[in-house]
This record gives structure tokens, C-alpha cells and sequence, in this order.
């Protein structure tokens, strides 16, 4: 029986070849967008599922407030944090602390230096709470003492080669200073779906030692609560409840922090919150996160596309299926005739409808294993070359496939089925209006589906344009950054040496400028700190302000406009104890207008900055991408300047330039390494992310309008098979070619006009960032124009070849 079944439905799906080319094309397309967003989303909701202890693990991070404002969102905490919450809180199993400080590391045995940007100081239970899987070496004491470092398997290499590292010594060094660092473990690299990434970890006492204040009292590197650089995770014991652990954190802050008189009297307060580990990455988005995160919004919306496009093939499937019903009800006639019930004739159909899904199954298979590679470059995430899914989404498919399998197919074989036989064989037969208008329907939701991709790719692209265009209020081209020399010299021999330094630099042909600062454009800057105007007519009142230290030249090398006053000058030796303000500064610390800072004295409170006189207001600009606001900044002159040194070039001969330098380099810095990059090209970095947000968007709402185009293609090519005589008897009468053009397309024009649901999604979507686009009308007016256009081009071609057909043909015969 069930050969016989499979017989007939091969034949009928050769008899019929260009619909069955049309129903797999469109199947495999769905099915093979479907594994490929499941595999993307899969991998962005496995961060740090790899932990077996990841669902006990909570990040603590702190918000500052300030006059009952929230001023910093920080995703860091303070030293004193971890130990204090392990002290007080009996679900706390376990806690440590993390800091991220880029080091440079050398062997001086095998002569290699590198600068280390992913080493952390951390605490020994690090090990234990992010399940570091250490291959050499005591796990429990590798990081117990000062001046001890894990090196993962990479970095092992890079310094020792095939040597065993354990028990050896890297040299660190830091402003004219070095410190012995003995390998105690090497761990295996950390996987790449961790939202934390480290290449070493250098024993948190250790931070003591380099900070000077290991073993005094009050060591600010284990004690200090306003220091908020550490990040603090802590492992709760087994049954403890996260919720309830969170709704402690108020009374426990205000305890250690809020209700000190200090902090009353200036209304500064913290906020502790909790953050599952399991969430960092797609939803945490405060300042200092250890790496870029992602977007569970995102996410979610590319998932939900998967669905979108799989029902898209499906819908194909029955509209073509119950489209031909006409040309089927003879066949279904006439096997009544012969015997057959409803139940055989229903059981044939899903056959067919099944036979037809598991062919564009296993197409579907091939394709993602050929696509997989290149989609993993789009997305720019570490997918395997190979395609894979975790066991829970193969379910998911599983269940999707089998449930769509037996929906595309049951409603057809309930149509075709349903058929009296003495009606279909004495010709009386006709389409049903019902099915006609369920057909109309299901390509009004294709449309639609189609329009709000369509929208949304332009509303993507738009907002990354707006971004990109925008004017910074600074300038970056033509700009070459050089890593600053941190390691060799200690901070009274570096000053000469970095003068002369630049001095030759500028003598260099192609260079226009340089100058010195702690961080550039494109960085997050996180050395900020409570700041206020020491004559406010209502008392002081604090509020934190982010910092920048920079040389002179600063301002005019990146043509920063100034508001009022003046920039730093050397005419000036007063001006060491001077600062510049930008304007949301300016308007942050109470003052009427730029002006009217001017000569005023600001203050941190500290030794440092104390009465720092205000010479100038420089124009706000944007020193990171336009997802962010505007900070209140404070500029300082020749504060921590050693960090980033950046170079106006001209474009002529760039290479030539850099190779100059280095030669300057080498000489006054050999201790140091040379390394540099572009400041433009690293600028948009920042956007990078939403880029392949919008790239991988329009790939998957190309597809979902194409899959959309083969069902309209193939209804529009059987609407005109149906209309043969009708065509041909209208041309007799009169009717010319526009007309029939006309009145073959106009009942599939009207489908595509759908509702905009793309506004709310999109509009959720945009305010993530702080400088954004208005979605217009004709964002959906333009979707709504490239849908109809599509399905006049696909549904024209059908049309215009029945129009011009030659009518004879088609009256003279039955």
C-alpha cells in the first residue's frame, strides 16, 4: 500500500515538475535560513553555559547616584566589595574579584616582550567560580600569593615555546619599574562565549605589591569603597535565592557606604545590583563591560524572523496545492469512482506534502553546510566551520518541521479529498471563493512579513548612516595612534625623553601634529570622579565628572572648537593646576553659561585637584560612537598623558611615515613596543556590530521576499493556465494588452498591502541608542513600494505572455 502511495507521488511530482521545482526551491531556502538563525541565536544564548556553575553565579555592579539622579550605570564595583559580601552573607558560597589591567610581560631569557590587553588581577576563588580549566599546576593555590600568574595555553607558548612553563619566571614591567612574576599553572583558553575574556591571570595580591600598599593598613586595593574598577561575582550556595540575595543589597550599601556622614551630607549614594552571569551578555549594558556585549532584543527579533521564513515556504506549499485543485478534482473523482475513501485519498496527500518537505530537508542540510563558513564571517561570530546545534534547538526544529510538515499538508488533503465525484466528472466543478480568499490571505501575511523586513533593513541601515554621518565636534582623520611608552621609564625620566621624542617627530616629513593624552576617541573613558564648584552660590554640590588628561596640543590637534577662554598653553606655568571643561560639564556643575565658568575655581576634594582654576570651555564632542550621550568632562593637563600618543599625518605616503617614527621610537623608547592603528578605522569599530546586525537583516529579508516570489509565481503562472479562454475570447472581443495586463495582476498587486507593524519593533529597537533616527512614513511606504513592485515583476511576466498570446490558439480547442 504504501509503495503504491509513494509511486503515485513520485509521479505526480514529475508530471508536474516546475510546481514541485518551485514548492523544494522555497522549502530549502525556508529550512535553511531556519538552521542558520537558529545556529546564531544558539550560540549568542550559550555565553558561559560551558560553566556547570554558571546558573549559581551572579555579577554585583554599581549604579551612582547623585542628587537622586543615576550618573554612572557601572558594570565594576569596589575592592572591598567581594570579601565583605562573603563575610556578611551566609548564601554567599564563594566571591572574587577581578581587574582588568593591561600589562606588559617579558621572558628575558628568550628576549620576547608582548603587551598583554586581556590580564586580569584576581583573586584565587576566580579559578574556582569561572571553572578554569587549569592542565598544569595547583588550581586551589596557583593565585594565593603575591607575584604568581596562570597563563592560558596560548600565552604559555607565546613565552616558553615548547618548554614547560611551570615554575619559571616572566619579568613585569610598568614605569621604569619591574616586577618577578612566577608561572604557577596554564590553563586551557577560555572559551569565546564567555562574556570575559583573559589571556593570564596574575594573583590579585600581586596588585597590591604594584599598586605600593601591599601589607600597609587600609590598602585601598582590598579595602576602599569608592574605588569602582573591581568586578565581583559571587557564587551562591546551593538553594540560596538569587531574588531574595538581591533585596538585601540596599540595606548592605547603605551600611558600608550611603548613610556615612560624609555621603549623606553630599547626597552621594550606590546602588548594588545583581546581574545572573547567564545575562550578562545579551543584556547587560552599563559602562566598564569586560567586552562588547550583545543584544538579546536583537536576538529575539532574528529568531522570531526564523519563523517568519520557514512559515513563508509553507504557506507557498498550500497555496500551490490548493490552487491546483482543479486539475486534482478529476483525479480525486475519478479514484472515488474507483473505490477509494476520503481517509486513502487525505493519507496520499500528506504523503506527497511529506515527501516533498524531506527532499527540501536534506537540500536544506546541504546548503547550510556549504553557507555555514561564510555566514559565520557575516555575522562575525566564532561559529564552527562545520554547522551544529545544541541538542534543545534541534527540538525546537524537530518540532517545527514535524508541525509545519503536518499543517502545509492537512489543509490540502482536506480540500482535495472533500470532492463528490458526480460534480467533478459532469464538469460542474469550480474553485471554492473560500479557498480563493484563504489564498489571498496567506499571501496578504507573506507580504506582510516581507514589508516589515523590508522596512526594517532600511530603518538599520538608516540609523547606522545618521550615525556615521553625524559630526563629531573633533576631528579623527588622517589620525595615527601609537600605544604609549608605559613600561621602561619611570615618570621623571619620561617626560624628557617623551619631548625629545616629539620634537623629531615633528621634524618628520608628513607629520602635522602630535600630541599626548589618556585615552582617544573610540575608548571608554572610566576615570571619572566626584567634582564640584567650590563657590556655588548653594554649597557644594558634587557630581561626577569623567576626566582626561592631555598635553597642550590636545586641543588644536584635534581641532576641538573652544566655547570660551582659552586652551593650556606653556605661556602659563600656572596652568598646571588648571582645567578645561566641555559644556555638558559646564551645565552639570550648575554654572549659567560657558562665560560664566570661567575663573572660577572646581575641585575633586584631593590633594591633586584641588582649587583647579577653570581656563576655558571647549564645544561637546563625541569621544565614542552616537549609541552613547555626551559625558561631563574635565580635560587635565599632563595627567597620565603616557597612555596614547596620536599623530595628524598626511594620506600621501603613510607607510613611509610610520616607518620614520618607529626609527624615533626605537631610540628614545627600546624598551617599549611600537605599535599603532588609525583612529578612524577604529572609531567605526563601534558600529561594526550594528552593521552586521543590518547585513545579516537584509540577507534573511531578501530570502523571505524571494521564497514570497516562487508561491506568487507559481499561483500567478496557474491563474493565467486557468484564464486561457477567458483571455482569449476578451482579445476577440476587443480587449487590449494593458487591460488583460491589468486584469491579471491587479488581484495580486492589492495583496501586498500590509499594516506596519514594523514601528513598534523598530522603535523598540532605536532606543538603545542615544542619538537616533525618526522612523518616517516612507519607510513603509517605500517596503510597501518594493513589495508591490516584486510581485508586479513576478506576476507581469506570466501575465504579459498570456496577454499577447495569439487568441485562435487558445478557442480553438477543448
Amino acid at each position: 500500500m504504501l509503495k503504491s502511495m509513494l509511486r503515485i507521488a513520485v509521479r505526480h511530482l514529475r508530471k508536474r515538475k516546475g510546481y514541485a521545482v518551485l514548492n523544494i526551491l522555497g522549502l530549502t531556502v525556508g529550512i535553511a535560513c531556519c538552521l542558520l538563525i537558529f545556529e546564531y541565536v544558539a550560540y549568542e544564548r550559550s555565553y558561559e553555559s560551558f560553566n556547570p556553575k554558571a546558573g549559581r553565579i551572579v555579577r554585583v555592579q554599581n549604579e551612582e547616584y547623585q542628587n537622586g539622579v543615576m550618573t554612572v550605570p557601572c558594570a565594576s564595583s569596589m575592592s572591598a566589595l567581594a570579601p565583605t559580601l562573603k563575610k556578611d552573607f551566609p548564601e554567599v558560597e564563594e566571591a572574587c574579584r577581578l581587574r582588568h589591567s593591561p600589562l606588559i610581560l617579558a621572558n628575558d631569557i628568550r628576549n620576547v616582550r608582548f603587551e598583554e590587553l586581556k590580564a586580569y588581577y584576581a583573586d584565587p576563588a576566580t579559578v574556582d567560580i569561572f571553572s578554569v580549566h587549569v592542565l598544569e599546576g595547583d588550581a586551589k593555590t596557583a593565585l594565593s600569593a603575591p607575584s604568581k600568574v596562570l597563563l592560558s595555553a596560548t600565552s604559555a607558548k607565546k613565552y616558553f615555546g615548547h618548554e614547560d612553563p611551570l615554575g619559571k619566571t616572566l619579568t613585569l614591567h610598568g614605569n621604569g619599574r619591574t616586577w618577578s612574576l612566577e608561572v604557577t599553572g596554564v590553563f586551557a583558553d577560555y572559551p569565546a562565549n564567555s562574556h570575559m575574556q583573559f589571556d593570564l591571570l596574575v594573583s590579585y595580591k600581586t596588585h597590591s605589591v604594584v599598586n605600593g600598599t601591599y601589607g600597609k593598613p587600609n590598602d585601598p586595593v582590598e579595602t576602599s569603597w569608592g574605588w569602582t574598577d573591581f568586578y565581583t561575582y559571587i557564587l551562591l550556595r546551593e538553594g540560596a535565592n538569587r531574588q531574595q540575595f538581591a533585596a538585601k543589597m540596599p540595606a548592605f550599601i547603605d551600611k558600608y557606604y550611603n548613610n556615612l556622614p560624609e555621603n549623606l551630607a553630599d547626597k552621594d549614594r550606590y546602588n548594588l545590583t545583581v546581574m545572573p552571569l547567564l545575562d550578562i551578555h545579551l543584556y547587560s549594558h552599563y559602562t566598564e563591560e569586560a567586552e562588547p556585549n550583545g543584544d538579546g532584543q536583537s536576538v529575539s527579533f532574528l529568531f522570531l524572523i526564523a519563523f517568519f521564513i520557514i512559515a513563508i515556504a509553507w504557506i507557498n506549499y498550500i497555496n500551490l496545492s490548493t490552487a491546483r485543485s482543479l486539475e486534482r478534482a478529476r483525479e480525486v473523482g475519478v479514484r472515488k469512482v474507483l473505490g477509494a475513501v476520503r481517509q486513502e485519498l487525505i493519507r496520499q496527500f500528506m504523503l506527497e506534502s511529506l515527501l516533498l518537505n524531506v527532499v527540501a530537508l536534506v537540500a536544506a542540510l546541504a546548503v547550510v553546510l556549504v553557507a555555514n563558513p561564510l555566514f559565520g564571517r557575516l555575522t562575525g561570530r566564532p561559529l564552527t566551520a562545520i554547522f551544529s546545534l545544541p541538542g534543545l534547538y534541534w527540538e525546537y526544529f524537530a518540532g517545527l518541521f514535524v508541525a509545519g510538515t503536518l499543517l502545509s499538508g492537512i489543509y490540502p488533503a482536506l480540500v482535495l479529498s472533500r470532492y463528490q465525484p458526480v460534480a467533478v466528472l459532469k464538469g460542474l466543478f469550480k474553485n471554492a471563493a473560500g479557498g480563493q480568499w484563504l489564498r489571498k490571505g496567506l499571501i496578504v501575511g507573506q507580504f506582510a512579513a516581507s514589508i516589515i523586513l523590508i522596512a526594517g533593513t532600511v530603518i538599520v541601515y538608516r540609523q547606522v548612516i545618521y550615525m556615521r554621518s553625524q559630526r563629531l565636534g573633533v576631528d579623527i582623520d588622517r589620525t595615527l595612534v601609537l600605544r604609549g611608552a608605559r613600561s621602561a621609564l619611570t615618570d621623571s625620566a619620561y617626560h624628557g625623553a617623551f619631548d625629545a621624542f616629539k620634537g623629531e617627530v615633528l621634524q618628520v616629513k608628513g607629520v602635522k601634529s602630535i600630541t599626548a593624552s589618556s585615552n582617544v576617541m573610540g575608548e571608554e573613558i572610566l576615570w571619572d570622579t566626584d567634582w564640584w564648584w567650590m563657590q556655588h552660590p548653594g554649597g557644594i554640590r558634587k557630581v561626577s565628572i569623567f576626566m582626561l588628561g592631555v598635553d597642550q596640543d590636545f586641543v588644536g590637534s584635534y581641532g576641538i572648537r573652544m566655547v570660551a577662554g582659552r586652551n593650556f598653553s606653556r605661556d602659563f606655568p600656572s596652568d598646571r593646576r588648571a582645567v578645561l571643561l566641555n559644556e555638558t560639564a559646564v551645565r552639570t556643575l550648575g554654572f549659567a553659561s560657558p562665560r560664566a565658568a570661567l575663573g572660577q575655581l572646581v575641585t575633586t576634594g584631593a590633594k591633586a585637584f584641588d582649587s583647579s582654576l577653570v581656563v576655558g570651555v571647549i564645544a561637546d564632542f563625541h569621544n565614542e560612537g552616537l549609541q552613547k550621550a555626551i559625558q561631563p568632562l574635565v580635560l587635565l593637563p599632563n595627567r597620565d598623558g603616557r597612555a596614547h600618543y596620536s599623530l595628524k599625518i598626511e594620506p600621501t605616503d603613510a607607510a613611509a611615515t610610520i616607518a620614520a617614527v618607529r626609527k624615533i621610537w626605537d631610540k628614545h623608547f627600546p624598551g617599549d613596543n611600537y605599535t599603532y592603528y588609525f583612529l578612524d578605522e577604529a572609531f567605526d569599530r563601534q558600529y561594526a556590530e550594528n552593521e552586521r546586525f543590518g547585513q545579516v537583516f537584509a540577507l534573511f529579508a531578501l530570502f523571505a521576499v524571494a521564497i514570497a516570489c516562487f508561491g506568487l509565481l507559481g499561483l500567478s503562472a496557474y491563474n493565467v493556465l486557468q484564464r486561457t479562454k477567458e483571455i482569449g475570447i476578451r482579445k476577440v472581443l476587443g480587449a487590449s494588452v494593458s487591460s488583460l495586463l491589468y486584469l491579471l495582476s491587479r488581484d495580486f498587486l492589492v495583496l501586498v498591502i500590509a499594516v506596519p507593524v514594523t514601528w513598534a519593533v523598530m522603535d523598540s529597537w532605536l532606543q538603545s541608542f542615544a542619538y537616533r533616527i525618526g522612523i518616517s512614513w516612507w519607510v513603509f511606504g517605500l517596503a510597501g513600494l518594493l513589495a508591490v513592485l516584486v510581485a508586479f515583476v513576478t506576476v507581469g511576466g506570466q501575465a504579459f505572455r498570456a496577454a499577447v498570446a495569439n487568441p485562435v490558439h487558445s478557442l480553438r480547442s477543448e
